[in-house]
């Protein structure tokens, strides 16, 4: 780590360097920026569809008339994981805790069950006045910490976790921000770089552009379920050389947008890589509770590294990141997620806290959802039988999806889908008439977001363009959300396989 941190001398002495270096970038972030601006601007509006508006088109700033009835009473939004969002209801265990947290005159009443006035009464116990309106230390309530820490090792089969070690902020991705505050430094001569998946998860590239750091793209393998290939990491660290300094590397799993899961054999290779090669990991392993594939499991790359045995589990630098938005929990608007740091130098960790100190305290309620996540209802609890009806009600429907929605695409001509294992997306794969693909290009889009919109304007039905996540030159794919009820994934797919026959004939 400590290539990673220049002198103030030699920043001093490529300040010169640097400023035409910044410069560029700044003016590609503000582009960036004003393209997922410009484009959100007008999904806002198309998703009101049989209202007369002007909508904005996303490639220029003039507003286009638009007063057409739509062939479709509503838009179905399968474009990003909010499972609430997209109709999947809240676990009751979980709002009652935090209905009595927020109002703990409920705690005296008769209406809620033993178990959840008791968590309330010692989750209220561990904040400052007994109360969710007060501060909490940057890294989270101890108490959190500590359940947090417990649930980790019961994960892991009993390998240590120190609530020390463990900081809880407003989601994974302000965690994943904060520990490439930690990594990132550009007072170097080159900047530096993060091995990061294609397709990945579009706000992490955003978050690189914003530090100033490089995206070194490494290709899935989608002919093999999108698996990730130490050959591949190879080949794109060597191509890195020269043109930023490579630090660390960031994984997904299971994937997003890819729904892969890695195996245990597939996690020991690219822990050995990054150990050969010295760089960070950063495993986002925030769908860990939504692996459901044949033959597929989730195994933390903590656990993994851990029973490789000395010298890489004391040696090899890596940061785990969870959150209570996805799995079952799916409370995205409450805002709770944690990273875990692993083997870090005291001299680092002492770095760690600083650059987490600064930060305000993650939001009570999403540190209180966390807690729930690490500890739900057991056996004999009061709660215990509500809650596995609703858990196992969503994990019936995530089962139900993942199996039949490949399948279900994989039989429409010109889209071919991988079988997913986990997370929360399919990424479908179109192959697009070049007449359409001609097209795009009149109009200035990309081929798979001109499709999107397509998609929308005239089926009510909103998924995100492959462009935005990476892919292959000369593919073009879509993602679509699968933790949404059965119903409406139903009339998703009738909706998308009517548009894309009509679209293939259209350009045929």
């Amino acid at each position: 780590m400590e290539n990673l941190i220049a002198s103030s001398g030699e920043a001093k002495r490529l300040n010169s360097r640097m400023a035409n270096r910044h410069s560029h970038r700044h003016q590609n972030r503000v582009a960036v920026r004003a393209h997922h601006v410009q484009t959100g601007m007008w999904l806002a509006q198309a998703l009101e569809p049989n209202r007369s508006r002007s909508v904005p088109s996303p490639h220029n700033n003039s507003w286009e008339p638009q007063g057409v009835r739509k062939p479709y009473m509503d838009v179905i939004d399968v474009s990003w994981g909010d499972p609430h969002g997209g109709g999947v209801k809240p676990l009751t265990f979980v709002r009652q805790v935090l209905a009595a947290c927020i109002y703990p005159e409920l705690v005296e009443s008769d209406k809620l069950p033993v178990d959840v006035k008791q968590r309330a009464q010692s989750l209220l116990s561990a904040c400052d006045g007994g109360s969710v309106g007060s501060y909490t230390l940057s890294g989270g309530i101890s108490y959190i910490q500590c359940s947090v820490s417990n649930f980790i090792s019961r994960r892991d089969g009993g390998v240590p976790s120190s609530p020390e070690n463990i900081f809880m902020t407003s989601g994974s991705q302000r965690s994943l921000m904060l520990v490439l505050k930690l990594l990132v430094h550009n007072q170097a001569s080159l900047p530096a770089g993060v091995l990061t998946a294609v397709p990945t998860y579009s706000s992490f590239k955003m978050m690189l552009q914003r530090l100033g750091a490089a995206v070194v793209p490494y290709y899935l393998d989608e002919e093999q379920g999108w698996a990730m290939e130490v050959e591949e990491l190879r080949r794109a660290l060597q191509a890195s050389k020269g043109v930023c300094n490579t630090v660390a590397l960031y994984v997904i799993n299971p994937g997003n947008p890819t729904g892969h899961v890695q195996s245990r054999k597939c996690i020991e290779k690219v822990i050995r890589f990054a150990a050969e090669e010295r760089l960070f990991l950063m495993a986002d392993e925030v769908y860990q509770e939504s692996v459901f594939g044949e033959g597929s499991e989730f195994v933390s790359y903590k656990k993994v590294l851990s029973e490789m045995g000395p010298p890489l589990s004391h040696t090899v630098e890596l940061a785990s990141f969870h959150s209570a938005s996805k799995g079952f929990m799916g409370e995205c608007g409450l805002r709770g997620g944690y990273v875990e740091l692993v083997n870090l130098d005291p001299a680092i960790m002492k770095y760690a806290y600083t650059i987490f100190s600064t930060d305000i305290c993650a939001p009570v309620t999403g540190q209180l959802a966390l807690e729930l996540m690490a500890n739900p209802p057991r056996p004999g609890d009061p709660s215990y039988p509500v809650y596995t009806q609703e858990t196992q009600s969503i994990r019936a429907m995530l089962v139900h999806n993942m199996n039949w929605v490949p399948e279900f695409l994989n039989n429409i001509p010109g889209i071919s889908c991988q079988p997913m294992m986990g997370g929360a997306f399919v990424f479908p794969r179109l192959y697009l008439p070049q007449a359409a693909i001609e097209k795009a290009k009149v109009v200035g889009m990309q081929p798979d977001l001109w499709y999107c919109k397509r998609l929308l304007e005239e089926a009510g039905v909103c998924v995100g363009p492959g462009c935005e996540y990476g892919q292959k030159e000369g593919t073009h794919h879509i993602r679509l959300c699968v933790m949404t009820p059965v119903e409406t994934m139903e009339e998703v797919l009738k909706r998308l396989k009517n548009f894309h026959l009509h679209f293939l004939k259209e350009f045929s």
